[in-house]
């Protein structure tokens, strides 16, 4: 069970690609050492890394490896992104994809080439450091394919498939025989949202674990308070609902984002939310880690960014440990060696297609049908699972998995689930926030 951070650079944000000070880096590594975190994220930008289509930038690289190599010699392992891809509200892709260059990263063949050569560039980089621990894709990349984005890039189920294949595929026996993770993460909408192209049997079957970027900006905290059940167990229930669609019983799952919003909570209600969403989480088995959003709080002085993301940091600007930095760290040295997990043996039923689809994916979201029963029976004390039609009917399935009752409920679609994590940022456009609405009036 692993506890770490996704680093966030407390100089200059991820504008420190453009001029590095690594004294600071090393500052903030030894900070985050020092409050017994295992691994960081992190994440280079893609426009540095690949400014033209058929250059990849051999001094980002080095930068890169340099960043890797300063937190290996502090003992954390080194998870790095390779396609950022979407950060914090900001988007960063390369001008060879925009403007008169116009194209789609999903779904044109030279984009989706040079983005595989960006994959095997940055895991040959680092392929010799022994703290070098995997590969995520990029971060949530499928918010660029979601009906709110301002410069939507569509593609099909099917198109998305291959996107993935086409960036994991080259590398999985490589990355396999050096034990090392390749992976791809997405946000809630590919749990959450009807018509998605990103699909739950993608998250859950594609790459070596299943990710989970679990945030109650997306509706639950406005409709339901961030310390109630619904909040605290979000995270929790995110990973019983990726089990459902998991070919292996026993696939792991890493909770690779979570964080304590200030727009949805007051800055004394982020302590008890950290607490109380680690210990409901780490009751699911399979469990691979816990990687906080994120390492140091957003200066100030940036613009733009919606506020709350300037406070997100378990340190301060000046490395401070905040009272959240502390209670994530005593977590981590209290609950790391929880081995003792119960099988949960009662199970609630998606209704899903001959694909392993489901019927009505919005069901799952918040306030839907599915969310619902589910936090009900957690009440109650039953500890539920999750698990697809298709798996209910198979009982070598439900078996591997410990499951002795399986309840149906009708898929009814949820009323408060909500895509973007600012309406503000909606500003000109439809009106509409998020894809099914914003409506936090329970």
């Amino acid at each position: 069970m692993k506890f770490g951070v996704n680093y966030t650079p407390s100089y200059n944000w991820f504008f420190f690609w453009l001029h590095p000070d690594w004294n600071a880096v090393a500052r903030d590594l030894d900070g985050i050492a020092s409050i017994g975190m295992d691994h960081v994220r992190i994440f280079p930008l893609w426009p540095i890394l690949q400014p033209n289509r058929t250059w990849i930038n051999g001094a980002a690289l080095e930068d890169l490896r340099y960043m890797a190599e300063l937190a290996g010699e502090r003992g954390l392992d080194v998870y790095s992104d390779v396609i950022q891809g979407h950060m914090s509200s900001f988007d960063f892709v390369p001008s060879w994809l925009v403007s008169w260059h116009e194209s789609n990263m999903f779904t044109d063949p030279p984009a989706i080439r040079a983005q595989a050569a960006l994959v095997g560039a940055v895991y040959e980089a680092l392929s010799d450091l022994p703290h070098f621990r995997g590969l995520t894709i990029g971060n949530e990349c499928n918010q660029f394919t979601d009906r709110v984005h301002p410069r939507r890039m569509p593609a099909s189920s099917d198109q998305i498939e291959g996107w993935l294949e086409s960036l994991l595929g080259p590398l999985r026996t490589r990355a396999a025989q050096e034990g090392r993770l390749l992976l791809h993460c997405e946000n809630d909408a590919v749990w959450y949202q009807d018509d998605h192209a990103f699909l739950p049997r993608f998250a859950s079957n594609l790459g070596d674990v299943t990710c989970i970027h679990s945030w109650v900006f997306n509706g639950t905290a406005q409709a339901y308070g961030p310390l109630s059940d619904e909040s605290t167990r979000h995270a929790e229930y995110m990973t019983e609902l990726s089990k459902a669609f998991a070919q292996d019983s026993d696939r792991k799952v890493w909770l690779q984002e979570i964080g304590a919003p200030l727009n949805v909570m007051g800055e004394n209600e982020t302590v008890d939310f950290c607490r109380t969403t680690v210990d409901h989480a780490m009751d699911c088995a399979d469990l691979f880690g816990i990687t906080w959003w994120c390492s140091h709080d957003v200066n100030g002085q940036f613009g733009d960014f919606p506020p709350f993301e300037h406070h997100l940091g378990l340190f301060d600007q000046d490395g401070g440990l905040k009272p959240l930095g502390k209670a994530f760290a005593e977590l981590a040295k209290d609950r790391a060696g929880r081995t003792d997990m119960p099988v949960r043996s009662t199970a609630l039923v998606i209704d899903v297609d001959e694909e392993g689809d489901p019927l009505v994916r919005s069901a799952c979201s918040p306030g839907g049908s599915v969310f619902l029963k589910w936090m009900e029976l957690s009440r109650q004390g039953l500890r539920p699972a999750m698990v697809t039609s298709r798996t209910a009917q198979d009982p070598v399935q439900l078996r591997a998995r410990g499951i002795t009752d399986c309840i149906h409920v009708d898929m009814v679609p949820g009323r408060c689930y909500n895509t973007v994590s600012d309406p503000s940022l909606q500003k000109g456009r439809s009106g509409v926030i998020g894809a099914r609405g914003g409506d936090f009036s329970k």
